[in-house]
């Protein structure tokens, strides 16, 4: 038994690895390899998302190259960016038999979209830096849909049901906890960070999305359904019809909207937390407890979301909304600041624990919801219209911030509610 042999059935045991259903008997047998390959990819990419967190460490960076007025554009960019083209990018995908290159080329755009992140830092200043940073992440996000829409495609071709939500959930765990460790080690000081560390933090990103590539392109995936088409655009706008005509689908696009709060309160939690203990030891707190809360919960998610997708979105989904709406109630409070010292990154901890619970549960949901085409264009409709959402979103959040960030947080959590409300109405997949 060869050493990826070791690691799948260290993580498969033996009655699963022997499911095969929904897979042809040629792909059965790359499973384990398969399955190594698409778990090292995603540990090295997972790894560079936290190294280059737009919740964390990019908005500490503009503040450090003295753009800081554009940080309310970062997560908005970061998330929409990759998501709005997915459509047209999925249909033009669906013609093509093998679709691992997409994600490819998707990575190399990544690690050059990061590189550029650094020479802007090392050779601007001040707002031209920042608005450097954002031209690149632009870049980034676009690169970013095509990774998304083939990773779901190839993950449901190479890997059969019941063990996709394990090998995301142990890959988040492994980068997670690596991040822990990076994190304790580069801000065990208490001094700012120096714009050489940041060089080096967005170099070293870059580098693992180029490993990652090369990676992913090993991996042996099999012929899928094709369909032809002359005009991509075309087809994209006809698939739109799915939320109309698909009443799962529907529900499940209106669900994943709502659970957006997850990922949207994350920064209004550090803007509270710096209002009340401004520092820059902070950002190594917050990348601890993002980093700590999403390893320590991922595999567990993963796990259960073999078992049952639907309630990890479900269980998720309720945590963050109580969650939101208890944080929100206590920033409004009398609550003494000496206490909210410990509030803030606690509740950033916990938070990361909910956002890694609906973001496995709904990619696992969706990636057993459909198969062959369906499957690329369920997640290229679905991502588009959260992309869509998510710019007016934001807007709608950054506006209501002015008058009160704890109002914002408190919207955010009835958000999630109705959100958990409506995970309750999707059926079992």
């Amino acid at each position: 038994m060869g050493a990826t042999d070791k690691v799948y059935q260290l993580i498969i045991n033996d009655e699963d690895a022997r499911s095969c259903q929904d897979l042809p008997d040629s792909a059965c047998r790359e499973v384990p390899r398969n399955f190594f390959l698409l778990m090292m990819s995603q540990i090295l990419t997972t790894l560079g998302d936290l190294l280059i967190n737009p919740k964390t460490v990019l908005a500490w960076l503009m503040g450090a190259v003295g753009a800081s007025g554009l940080v309310a554009w970062l997560v908005p960019v970061r998330e929409s960016g990759s998501m709005l083209p997915q459509i047209v990018v999925g249909a033009w995908m669906r013609r093509k038999p093998v679709r691992k290159f997409f994600w490819v080329a998707g990575s190399m755009g990544q690690a050059l979209s990061v590189l550029g992140m650094a020479l802007s830092v090392w050779f601007l200043e001040g707002l031209s830096a920042g608005l450097g940073v954002l031209a690149c992440l632009v870049a980034f996000s676009l690169a970013r849909g095509f990774c998304s829409v083939a990773q779901k495609d190839v993950l449901g071709k190479t890997v059969p049901k019941g063990q996709r939500g394990r090998l995301t959930g142990v890959a988040t765990t492994v980068s997670g906890l690596l991040v822990v460790g990076l994190s304790i080690l580069l801000f065990r000081e208490q001094t700012e960070p120096s714009l050489l560390f940041y060089l080096l933090l967005l170099l070293t990103a870059a580098g693992l999305w180029v490993v990652a590539g090369w990676i992913f392109a090993a991996i042996d995936e099999y012929e899928g359904e094709t369909t032809g088409g002359s005009n991509a655009l075309k087809e994209a706008v006809g698939n739109l019809r799915l939320v109309r005509d698909d009443l799962l689908f529907r529900r499940f696009v209106l669900t994943r909207g709502l659970l957006l709060s997850s990922a949207l309160v994350a920064p209004y939690l550090v803007i509270l937390a710096q209002e009340v203990t401004p520092g820059a030891w902070l950002l190594g707190v917050f990348m601890v407890a993002s980093s700590l809360g999403s390893s320590a919960s991922a595999m567990v998610w993963g796990w259960m979301a073999d078992q049952s997708s639907r309630r990890v979105i479900l269980r998720a989904g309720g945590l963050a909304s109580l969650l939101c709406l208890g944080v929100g109630a206590t920033s409004l409070s009398q609550v003494p600041a000496s206490a909210l010292v410990w509030i803030y990154p606690v509740a950033f901890f916990t938070l990361s624990i909910a956002h890694a619970g609906v973001r496995l549960g709904r990619k696992t949901y969706l990636v057993d919801m459909a198969g062959g085409n369906k499957r690329t264009d369920y997640t290229a409709v679905s991502n588009t219209l959260i992309g869509a959402l998510l710019l007016v979103m934001g807007g709608v959040t950054a506006l209501i911030s002015m008058v009160s960030i704890s109002l914002v947080i408190l919207l955010l959590g009835l958000m999630a509610l109705t959100g958990t409300v409506m995970a309750w109405q999707l059926k079992e997949v």
